[in-house]
């Protein structure tokens, strides 16, 4: 095996290999060059609706909101379930910090739930023992493009009485038992951010079959309105609302994307399959995982190191850290996603993200506990895990993967030729 790169000797990955994300083409600037020649720039722009009702027919939902980012889909979310100030929502230990902040953003409590270590999502089977009197949804986050089981989430919410909020952010086109996520629960919220599976920049998709949540939804949405800017308006808050709007510029934008969705998909498909086949096998490297009956999108190809295996008993963040510094020097793009847990952010460790205490000193609520040393698997998976996402986008094929395969096979072949102190110093 060559000499690693990080001692001196020759990368994996030639430069330039890897190519950007998203690929942007001759539709892309046709489309968002006629939407800046149209004058209309609102929400009131022909591509705006029409983005809309084309992500509803992709996915399989009835209603779909266009709005400016994933997390303000979340918070669409609570309140088209009708949460209300002091109640309770589970969510997972482990995810981006908007999978529970948008649940504060309307007074309500985040109570977590821990990770299953194998699929990094939520763990199923400890939603029930999480549940409490205040209990009234579940956030259910589908992570780095992997879907929960949502078969147990919704036996569990149908028994409890739960609303379900699908956060679908990086599982654009996900599958379970054949079935698109944000599909199964009451609604739920995507992401069109840069680094997402179907990119405008920034924006976000509010997804729904209940016309009730959906309208609900679209109040928040526009300052409290009750109808939309698609329609005649009459200016008149009826309720709380935000303004989470995006443009017709940005919407075309995701419609010449959405045009090129389900390639990019197969794409995703072909090289995470290509991925997994090239690394299996390698000491002390844990490959993600796919459970019958799911379709993983390959969002985030997360890896984690068995720190046993690979004899290090040090801290597991330094020896991660080390070893990533290395596949880096290769060419690999990798990185930390997350170096959190949720419970542990200073937002639930202060309980106090209005001032004085609020939400969480409402008399609405009953206190909950965010002792870090309750989520012990997702402090595990933080830990030890990285992950990277371009090498398997579009325009990106098998010699990329290959070349960084050959990265991971050099660095994880060569763990006790890294030196953790000098890398790292």
């Amino acid at each position: 095996m060559d000499k690693l790169a990080i001692n001196g000797g020759k990368k994996a990955v030639r430069e330039g290999l890897i190519k950007p994300w998203p690929p942007i083409g001759a539709l892309d600037r046709k489309m968002v060059l006629a939407s800046l020649n149209s004058g209309k720039h609102t929400a009131a722009g022909g591509n705006y609706g029409a983005f809309q009702k084309e992500f509803a027919d992709w996915n399989g939902n009835k209603y779909a909101i266009f709005t400016n980012s994933g997390t303000a889909a979340l918070h669409m979310g609570l309140v088209g379930c009708g949460l209300s100030a002091g109640d309770h929502v589970l969510v997972t230990a482990y995810s981006w910090s908007s999978s529970a902040t948008c649940i504060l953003h309307h007074n309500c409590i985040p109570v977590f739930v821990d990770i299953d270590f194998d699929t990094i999502n939520m763990d199923v089977n400890k939603i029930e023992a999480a549940i409490t009197p205040r209990t009234k949804a579940i956030v259910v986050v589908n992570l780095h493009g992997l879907a929960v089981n949502m078969d147990k989430v919704m036996e569990v919410a149908r028994r409890h009485n739960l609303r379900v909020i699908e956060d679908a952010c990086q599982a654009h086109g996900a599958l379970f038992k054949g079935k698109k996520v944000g599909t199964f629960g009451d609604c739920a919220a995507f992401s069109f951010n840069q680094n997402k599976c179907l990119c405008t920049g920034e924006g976000g998709m509010f997804v729904t079959d209940n016309e009730d949540i959906f309208k609900k939804a679209q109040s928040l949405w526009s300052f409290g309105e009750t109808r939309s800017p698609l329609e005649s308006r009459d200016y008149h808050a009826y309720a709380l609302g935000w303004m989470y709007r995006s443009t017709d510029l940005v919407a075309a934008f995701g419609r010449a994307q959405l045009k090129k969705m389900d390639h990019y998909l197969e794409t995703q498909w072909e090289n995470g399959a290509c991925l997994m086949n090239e690394l299996k096998g390698l000491p002390a490297l844990i490959l993600p995982v796919e459970p019958k009956g799911h379709k993983h999108n390959w969002y985030n190809f997360t890896s984690r190191i068995d720190m046993q295996a690979a004899k290090w008993t040090g801290e597991p963040q330094r020896f991660r850290n080390a070893v990533m510094k290395a596949l880096q020097a290769e060419g690999a793009p990798v990185g930390v996603w997350q170096s959190f847990i949720l419970p542990a952010m200073t937002v639930f460790q202060a309980k106090n993200a209005y001032g004085k205490g609020c939400p969480w000193e409402c008399h609405l609520t009953k206190p909950v506990s965010y002792d870090p040393k309750q989520y012990p698997v997702a402090q595990r998976h933080t830990d030890t895990h990285f992950g990277m996402t371009t090498p398997l986008r579009a325009p990106n094929g098998k010699a990329a993967v290959k070349a960084v395969a050959q990265a991971f096979k050099k660095v994880f072949s060569q763990l006790d030729k890294l030196d953790v102190e000098k890398i790292l110093k």
